[in-house]
């Protein structure tokens, strides 16, 4: 791996695992503005804590070493929950606003799961 496609990967993935943490932390506690925000959008309040959960143990896979599987279910629940986000801001007709975070933080999961290093991959044998 490149010392440049290093530092891309290790910048989208703190700026990543920053986002993520702090977001699951908010859904977490249920903040006000969260809770609205997630009624507004038409979901149950609790979903906040299930996502919360989520996001936090999602960061923990994809900086703790090894387990490369674990990390790629992390990546892919980052990536529905971001996706998932976008098209409900949408679906109310929210502004640009709304976008910007799950936004944001859908482009850093591509990127820190692209410039991930070998050894954060499932390497498959071929025969």
């Amino acid at each position: 791996m490149s010392k440049r496609n290093k530092i891309i990967y290790w910048i989208a993935t703190i700026w990543l695992a920053l986002g993520m943490l702090s977001t699951g932390i908010v859904q977490l506690i249920q903040l006000k503005e969260e809770t609205e925000m997630m009624n507004r959008l038409g979901y149950p309040s609790y979903l906040l804590g299930i996502i919360g959960v989520w996001k936090i143990l999602g960061v923990v896979a994809v900086l703790v070493p090894k387990f490369p599987l674990l990390k790629e279910w992390a990546y892919a629940g980052f990536f529905f929950v971001m996706s998932g986000a976008i098209l409900s801001h949408f679906a109310i007709g929210d502004g640009a606003k709304e976008f910007f975070g799950p936004v944001l933080l859908l482009i850093l999961t591509f990127v820190s799961w692209y410039f991930r290093p070998v050894n954060r991959k499932i390497v498959l044998q071929t025969q």
